[in-house]
């Protein structure tokens, strides 16, 4: 049975297109596999806090002072992530353009599974991701175009981000449906959901026949 995991973070609630999107991504992969199972995370409902003194011990190392009880419930916190997104044979993930990058609840997330030994390690040879086999699917939503310029390519720190901190954890399968041009009127922004929608199609109908396939963004 595959486990996907369903995760958004976006602000705007209703108003949300990466919300829309994923959950187009979702009801069309289990549309293509009905056996998978989905768990749900909502980050702007429930953000693990930003990291601190008091959630970096994700593990103790031998012969270290016990955690404090603060960092022992922090801990939990990303003990609960880290074991969920490793669990996870697909991960969807809502990820709006705030400021050029990614949402700070979405970067809260992130930082609480990289983790040394668990999604990464650092060898003689340097860094081996350990979360690799997975397909993550980001649905990017963006006011803007960014897609078609050097110039736009060099100001987002988002989709770059995604793919070089998933890669690290060893995700070689990561995949973009993007909506962008969404604050450019009505027309733009109608054709950007039609352009994404038919990428939701197109990919979910390929991964019934090869599931771990890399398509292009």
């Amino acid at each position: 049975m595959t486990q996907l995991l369903h995760i958004d973070s976006s602000i705007l609630g209703g108003n949300s297109v990466s919300r829309q999107l994923t959950a187009q991504i979702v009801a069309s992969w289990r549309a293509a596999h009905p056996a998978t199972q989905v768990s749900y995370l909502d980050l702007a409902v429930d953000t693990p806090s930003h990291l601190s003194a008091e959630s970096l011990g994700f593990r103790l190392p031998a012969g270290a002072a016990e955690l404090s009880a603060e960092q022992q419930r922090e801990n939990a916190i990303s003990e609960a992530l880290v074991t969920q997104f490793l669990a996870s044979d697909v991960v969807v993930i809502g990820a709006p353009l705030y400021n050029f990058a990614i949402p700070t609840q979405l970067k809260a997330w992130i930082d609480r599974v990289a983790q040394v030994g668990r999604t990464f390690s650092y060898t003689d040879k340097g860094p081996v991701g350990l979360a690799g086999g997975k397909t993550v699917i980001v649905a990017s939503a963006r006011g803007g175009v960014y897609s078609t310029s050097d110039a736009g390519n060099a100001m987002e720190h988002q989709e770059s981000y995604l793919k070089t901190i998933f890669g690290f954890f060893g995700v070689t399968d990561v995949r973009f449906v993007r909506a962008e041009g969404l604050a450019m009127g009505e027309a733009a922004k109608a054709a950007a959901l039609a352009a994404a929608a038919a990428d939701i199609a197109i990919q979910t109908q390929v991964a019934a026949n090869q599931p771990q396939a890399t398509l292009a963004a």
